[in-house]
Protein backbone atom coordinates (compact mmCIF):
# COMPACT_ATOMS: atom_id res chain seq x y z
CA UNK A 1 0.00 0.00 0.00
CA UNK A 2 1.21 3.85 -0.98
CA UNK A 3 2.16 5.47 2.29
CA UNK A 4 -0.53 8.79 2.65
CA UNK A 5 2.45 11.34 3.48
CA UNK A 6 1.18 14.68 3.51
CA UNK A 7 3.90 17.59 3.59
CA UNK A 8 3.33 20.90 5.48
CA UNK A 9 5.26 24.15 5.50
CA UNK A 10 6.12 24.04 9.18
CA UNK A 11 5.39 22.63 12.30
CA UNK A 12 2.21 24.96 12.58
CA UNK A 13 0.36 23.83 9.61
CA UNK A 14 1.08 20.50 10.84
CA UNK A 15 -0.15 20.78 14.12
CA UNK A 16 -2.99 22.47 12.74
CA UNK A 17 -3.63 19.46 10.38
CA UNK A 18 -3.35 16.79 13.16
CA UNK A 19 -5.88 18.57 15.73
CA UNK A 20 -8.47 18.36 12.63
CA UNK A 21 -7.77 14.40 12.41
CA UNK A 22 -7.80 14.44 16.15
CA UNK A 23 -11.23 15.96 16.72
CA UNK A 24 -12.68 14.24 13.27
CA UNK A 25 -11.73 10.43 14.50
CA UNK A 26 -12.82 11.33 18.01
CA UNK A 27 -16.59 12.17 16.67
CA UNK A 28 -16.34 9.20 14.13
CA UNK A 29 -15.51 7.04 17.30
CA UNK A 30 -17.92 7.90 19.65
CA UNK A 31 -20.51 7.76 17.14
CA UNK A 32 -19.62 4.03 16.02
CA UNK A 33 -18.69 3.04 19.21
CA UNK A 34 -19.44 5.14 22.24
CA UNK A 35 -15.89 6.01 23.03
CA UNK A 36 -12.83 7.46 21.51
CA UNK A 37 -9.51 5.66 22.35
CA UNK A 38 -6.57 7.61 21.68
CA UNK A 39 -2.63 7.08 22.55
CA UNK A 40 -0.57 10.20 22.98
CA UNK A 41 2.89 10.67 22.31
CA UNK A 42 6.08 12.46 23.91
CA UNK A 43 8.62 14.51 22.49
CA UNK A 44 8.79 17.92 21.08
CA UNK A 45 6.54 17.76 17.82
CA UNK A 46 3.00 16.81 19.48
CA UNK A 47 3.43 19.85 22.39
CA UNK A 48 1.88 22.70 19.53
CA UNK A 49 -0.85 19.61 18.89
CA UNK A 50 -1.82 19.72 22.30
CA UNK A 51 -1.86 23.23 22.66
CA UNK A 52 -4.18 23.25 19.68
CA UNK A 53 -6.63 21.08 21.43
CA UNK A 54 -7.06 22.64 24.62
CA UNK A 55 -8.44 25.68 22.77
CA UNK A 56 -11.31 26.65 20.86
CA UNK A 57 -12.32 25.83 18.62
CA UNK A 58 -11.06 22.51 18.77
CA UNK A 59 -11.94 21.72 22.73
CA UNK A 60 -15.46 22.26 22.00
CA UNK A 61 -15.50 19.21 19.21
CA UNK A 62 -14.06 16.73 21.37
CA UNK A 63 -16.38 15.00 23.80
CA UNK A 64 -13.82 14.55 26.51
CA UNK A 65 -16.25 12.52 28.70
CA UNK A 66 -16.11 9.68 26.21
CA UNK A 67 -12.44 10.23 25.17
CA UNK A 68 -9.85 8.21 27.14
CA UNK A 69 -6.26 9.18 26.58
CA UNK A 70 -3.25 5.97 27.27
CA UNK A 71 0.57 6.75 26.08
CA UNK A 72 2.55 5.26 23.52
CA UNK A 73 5.49 5.27 25.48
CA UNK A 74 6.93 6.62 28.94
CA UNK A 75 10.27 7.45 30.75
CA UNK A 76 10.69 5.72 34.16
CA UNK A 77 10.58 9.17 36.23
CA UNK A 78 7.59 10.62 38.53
CA UNK A 79 4.98 12.34 36.72
CA UNK A 80 5.89 15.32 38.28
CA UNK A 81 9.39 15.66 36.63
CA UNK A 82 9.80 17.39 33.83
CA UNK A 83 11.17 14.13 31.48
CA UNK A 84 7.63 12.86 31.97
CA UNK A 85 5.54 12.38 28.89
CA UNK A 86 2.36 12.59 31.06
CA UNK A 87 3.31 15.70 32.40
CA UNK A 88 3.84 17.22 28.78
CA UNK A 89 0.65 16.32 27.87
CA UNK A 90 -1.23 17.17 30.93
CA UNK A 91 0.74 20.76 31.08
CA UNK A 92 -0.06 21.60 27.34
CA UNK A 93 -3.70 19.82 26.99
CA UNK A 94 -5.61 17.75 29.80
CA UNK A 95 -5.63 20.47 32.40
CA UNK A 96 -7.39 22.02 30.20
CA UNK A 97 -9.67 20.12 28.98
CA UNK A 98 -12.84 18.83 30.98
CA UNK A 99 -11.64 14.94 30.50
CA UNK A 100 -12.63 12.79 33.44
CA UNK A 101 -9.58 11.73 35.88
CA UNK A 102 -10.39 8.09 35.76
CA UNK A 103 -10.47 8.86 31.34
CA UNK A 104 -6.96 9.34 31.79
CA UNK A 105 -4.60 6.57 31.82
CA UNK A 106 -1.15 6.74 32.37
CA UNK A 107 1.85 4.47 32.30
CA UNK A 108 3.22 4.11 36.26
CA UNK A 109 6.30 5.64 35.63
CA UNK A 110 6.98 6.19 39.34
CA UNK A 111 7.35 2.58 39.57
CA UNK A 112 10.38 0.01 37.95
CA UNK A 113 10.41 -0.64 34.61
CA UNK A 114 9.11 -4.36 34.77
CA UNK A 115 6.24 -3.56 37.58
CA UNK A 116 4.98 -0.74 35.34
CA UNK A 117 5.39 -2.50 32.55
CA UNK A 118 3.17 -5.13 34.11
CA UNK A 119 0.86 -2.63 35.46
CA UNK A 120 -0.22 -0.80 31.93
CA UNK A 121 -0.31 -4.73 30.45
CA UNK A 122 -3.37 -4.75 32.74
CA UNK A 123 -4.70 -1.33 32.25
CA UNK A 124 -4.55 -2.48 28.28
CA UNK A 125 -6.45 -5.84 29.01
CA UNK A 126 -9.23 -3.27 31.23
CA UNK A 127 -9.87 -1.82 27.86
CA UNK A 128 -9.99 -4.67 25.62
CA UNK A 129 -12.64 -6.73 24.03
CA UNK A 130 -13.79 -10.02 25.76
CA UNK A 131 -10.25 -12.57 24.88
CA UNK A 132 -8.21 -9.91 23.53
CA UNK A 133 -5.16 -8.38 25.96
CA UNK A 134 -5.47 -4.74 24.82
CA UNK A 135 -7.70 -2.29 22.64
CA UNK A 136 -8.12 -1.62 19.94
CA UNK A 137 -7.07 2.13 19.40
CA UNK A 138 -8.61 4.74 17.35
CA UNK A 139 -5.83 7.10 17.21
CA UNK A 140 -2.50 6.61 17.91
CA UNK A 141 0.39 9.49 17.98
CA UNK A 142 3.62 8.83 17.17
CA UNK A 143 6.84 10.84 16.17
CA UNK A 144 10.34 9.37 15.00
CA UNK A 145 13.67 9.80 15.72
CA UNK A 146 16.20 10.53 13.85
CA UNK A 147 17.47 7.09 14.26
CA UNK A 148 14.23 5.77 13.18
CA UNK A 149 13.10 5.00 16.47
CA UNK A 150 9.40 5.28 17.18
CA UNK A 151 8.07 5.49 21.23
CA UNK A 152 11.21 3.24 23.07
CA UNK A 153 11.25 0.98 19.91
CA UNK A 154 15.42 1.89 19.12
CA UNK A 155 17.78 0.02 16.70
CA UNK A 156 18.69 -3.18 17.16
CA UNK A 157 15.89 -4.08 19.50
CA UNK A 158 13.88 -7.21 19.45
CA UNK A 159 11.70 -7.25 16.44
CA UNK A 160 9.48 -9.81 17.25
CA UNK A 161 7.93 -9.17 20.56
CA UNK A 162 4.42 -10.86 21.42
CA UNK A 163 3.79 -8.93 24.88
CA UNK A 164 1.30 -5.65 24.80
CA UNK A 165 3.94 -3.42 26.99
CA UNK A 166 7.70 -4.17 27.48
CA UNK A 167 10.33 -2.09 30.04
CA UNK A 168 13.38 -0.87 28.23
CA UNK A 169 16.65 -0.02 28.75
CA UNK A 170 18.01 2.54 25.83
CA UNK A 171 20.74 5.34 26.51
CA UNK A 172 19.61 8.00 23.83
CA UNK A 173 20.43 11.67 23.70
CA UNK A 174 21.63 11.50 27.62
CA UNK A 175 17.66 10.99 28.53
CA UNK A 176 16.64 8.66 31.11
CA UNK A 177 17.53 5.02 29.92
CA UNK A 178 14.68 3.09 31.56
CA UNK A 179 11.72 3.11 29.74
CA UNK A 180 8.51 1.45 28.85
CA UNK A 181 7.12 1.40 25.90
CA UNK A 182 3.88 -0.73 24.00
CA UNK A 183 4.78 -2.71 21.37
CA UNK A 184 4.01 -3.18 17.50
CA UNK A 185 1.47 -6.08 17.86
CA UNK A 186 -0.49 -3.72 20.29
CA UNK A 187 -0.01 -0.62 17.51
CA UNK A 188 -0.55 -2.23 14.72
CA UNK A 189 -4.21 -3.27 15.86
CA UNK A 190 -4.83 0.75 15.93
CA UNK A 191 -7.90 2.05 13.39
CA UNK A 192 -5.77 4.99 12.61
CA UNK A 193 -1.68 5.76 13.52
CA UNK A 194 -0.53 9.31 12.98
CA UNK A 195 3.00 10.08 12.71
CA UNK A 196 4.47 13.57 13.46
CA UNK A 197 7.69 14.64 11.75
CA UNK A 198 9.26 17.70 11.84
CA UNK A 199 12.99 18.58 11.45
CA UNK A 200 15.87 18.56 8.58
CA UNK A 201 17.66 16.05 11.09
CA UNK A 202 14.59 13.78 10.52
CA UNK A 203 14.69 14.09 6.64
CA UNK A 204 17.71 11.18 5.47
CA UNK A 205 15.80 8.58 7.86
CA UNK A 206 12.65 9.39 6.56
CA UNK A 207 13.38 9.21 3.48
CA UNK A 208 14.88 5.37 4.64
CA UNK A 209 11.99 4.49 6.24
CA UNK A 210 9.53 5.46 3.56
CA UNK A 211 11.81 3.96 1.13
CA UNK A 212 10.66 -0.18 -0.23
CA UNK A 213 13.98 -1.43 1.81
CA UNK A 214 12.68 -3.20 4.40
CA UNK A 215 15.52 -2.47 7.60
CA UNK A 216 13.30 -3.20 10.44
CA UNK A 217 15.86 -3.85 12.70
CA UNK A 218 17.69 -0.99 11.93
CA UNK A 219 14.33 1.64 11.51
CA UNK A 220 11.86 0.50 14.09
CA UNK A 221 9.28 2.88 12.22
CA UNK A 222 9.41 0.30 9.94
CA UNK A 223 7.45 -2.14 12.09
CA UNK A 224 4.37 0.35 12.65
CA UNK A 225 2.59 -1.84 9.47
CA UNK A 226 -1.30 -1.99 10.61
CA UNK A 227 -3.29 -5.12 8.74
CA UNK A 228 -6.61 -3.37 9.05
CA UNK A 229 -5.67 0.54 9.85
CA UNK A 230 -4.39 2.85 8.22
CA UNK A 231 -0.94 4.96 8.65
CA UNK A 232 -0.81 8.82 7.99
CA UNK A 233 2.50 10.76 7.64
CA UNK A 234 2.33 14.63 8.86
CA UNK A 235 5.54 15.75 7.68
CA UNK A 236 6.65 19.41 7.76
CA UNK A 237 9.02 21.05 4.64
CA UNK A 238 12.53 20.37 6.80
CA UNK A 239 12.15 16.50 7.25
CA UNK A 240 10.54 15.91 3.84
CA UNK A 241 12.77 17.32 1.95
CA UNK A 242 13.84 13.88 0.35
CA UNK A 243 10.48 12.64 -0.24
CA UNK A 244 8.72 12.72 -3.65
CA UNK A 245 4.94 12.95 -3.14
CA UNK A 246 2.82 12.95 -6.15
Amino acid sequence: MKADIRIFKNSEALSRAAAEIFVTTASQAVGARGRFLAVLSGGSTPSGLYRLLADEPYRSRVEWSNTFVFWGDERCVPPEEEGSNYRQAFENLLQHVPIPAENVQRIKGELEPAEASDDYAQTLERFAAPGRDWPRFDLVLLGMGADGHTASLFPSSQVDIAAPALAVSADYQGRPAQRVTLTPPVFNSARTILFLVTGEDKAETLSRVLSDVFLPEQYPAQRIRPADGQVIWLVDEAAGKYLLVE
